[in-house]
């Protein structure tokens, strides 16, 4: 028996099949399935009972599934404590963040993070859904979740401040002369809004609702930076995270009235290892008053109108806002 027989057999048991734990784990398919038969072979026990919805353990499979974790676990930490000699860290962390939260934050703690242990590979997941988020906490895809709130315990979530929403408006608008805007002056208003699962249309549609609004939708978008983009240039209203809002921009957005936030909240996995202790220290020092920030920047930018095209501002695409660590990709659902 090998811890690698454990993992491929803790990925089964996630994934319900050898196939999707064999894409999981990047191996082979033929090999994984190899691996469990051996296994099962040397344990003397039946781990899986192959049904037509998939594999599922046994009970003698769950009480092994059970130590193995423990094993699978330990195993890792160990290897990370030694590794973390000499002032270094190697290895692997994968961090996963909410659409439009931390935006300007994450960023900064990942290229300290970087840059203070350059052999570590860190990789960067953006998901939208809070459902998907918490999902992929359960599911020990992750060791780090940045996102808007969970029912996780105390244990495993830290509270790092407040994310405030502001509103985005056209270049010219008649409510940019007013420090805040009050949501019910945006009624009749269009509005460019993101996808219906995600958590940041989830926040428009609440306070609509506590306010008895409306809203128009113009469009539907997956990314913070495309709905910026499209209020400022006059197709309709959006509402956003502060630190979600491009630089350059800022003179467009003002934040609401009542006031729109959510807690955020950082996710430990309990067996996440020291690289993501120090992620989360490095975000408890970041600035997490976004409208404060928001002014600030709001003061050193210049006012100029946007551009016409899109494509001439490529200082704030949505890639770059994690170009700190060495991996970004979209989280695919399920």
């Amino acid at each position: 028996m090998s811890l690698r027989q454990f993992e491929y057999a803790l990925a089964v048991a996630t994934e319900g099949s050898v196939t999707a734990a064999a894409e999981t784990l990047r191996v082979a398919q033929p090999s994984m399935s190899q691996q469990i038969r051996n296994l099962e072979r040397d344990l003397g026990v039946t781990l899986f009972d192959r049904t037509p919805g998939g594999l599922v353990p046994t009970a003698v499979g769950r009480a092994f599934l059970q130590e193995a974790e423990i094993a699978v676990n330990a195993a890792r930490r160990a290897r990370e404590t030694a590794r973390a000699g000499a002032d270094d860290l190697v290895g692997e962390l994968a961090v996963a963040a909410q659409l439009g939260f931390g935006t300007r934050q994450l960023p900064g703690a990942l290229g300290v993070l970087r840059r203070r242990f350059p052999r570590l590979e860190v990789t960067v997941f953006e998901e939208s859904s809070s459902a998907e988020l918490e999902q992929l906490c359960r599911r020990r895809v992750t060791d780090f979740a940045l996102m808007a709130a969970c029912r996780r315990g105390p244990a495993d979530a830290h509270r790092l401040g407040e994310e405030e929403f502001v509103a985005v408006l056209g270049a010219g608008h008649r409510l940019l002369a007013a420090d805040r805007v009050d949501l019910r002056a945006l009624e009749g208003e269009p509005w460019v809004r993101f996808d219906r699962d995600s958590a940041l249309d989830g926040v428009l549609q609440e306070v609509s609702e506590a306010n008895g609004l409306t809203p128009a939708t113009v469009a539907r978008v997956s990314q913070t930076a495309t709905a910026v983009r499209w209020a400022a240039h006059g197709l309709g209203v959006t509402l956003v995270p502060a630190s979600a809002v491009p630089r350059g921009y800022e003179h467009l957005a003002r934040p609401m009235s009542p006031v729109v936030s959510q807690p955020v909240i950082a996710v430990v996995h309990p067996d996440a290892g020291p690289a993501a202790t120090a992620l989360l220290e490095l975000l408890r020092q970041e600035t997490w008053d976004s409208s404060a920030s928001l002014r600030r920047s709001d003061a050193d930018e210049p006012h100029d109108e946007p551009h016409d095209e899109p494509h001439d501002e490529p200082h704030d695409e949505p890639h770059d806002e994690t170009a700190a660590t060495n991996v970004v990709r979209p989280l695919r659902a399920g």
